[in-house]
């Protein structure tokens, strides 16, 4: 029998890592990791109101996609492109998102 690669179990599946706070208080004290962790912020942020805004509103992404008139796939990619950093949606579909959800787009520069 093949030994399991580190980070899964012997039944393939992989081992929860632990995400508390003191984990993250831990892997913060890494000014490395603190500098990464602090220059996503911003995109964390803007998921977390995209994700606030539709459970708020009760809706799946495919009930945003709808009203959107787009594909759920899309929302998916949508909410998914703020925390990878590989695509930068227009303001005209965070309008569009916002507007799904029963709420209206605003930016603010602090």
């Amino acid at each position: 029998m093949a030994k399991a690669r580190p980070g899964r179990e012997a039944t393939g599946q992989f081992k929860p890592v632990p995400h508390d706070e003191a984990f993250v208080k831990k892997m913060l004290t890494n000014p490395e990791v603190k500098a990464a962790y602090e220059a996503l912020d911003e995109e964390f942020s803007a998921l977390d109101a995209l994700l606030t805004a539709r459970k708020e509103a009760g809706l799946t992404q495919a009930q945003v996609a709808q009203r959107m008139g787009t594909t759920t796939s899309a929302v998916s990619r949508l909410e998914a492109s703020l925390a990878s950093e590989k695509h930068s949606p227009s303001f005209s579909t965070l309008r569009k998102y916002a507007a799904a959800c029963g709420k209206s787009l605003r930016i603010s520069l602090v």
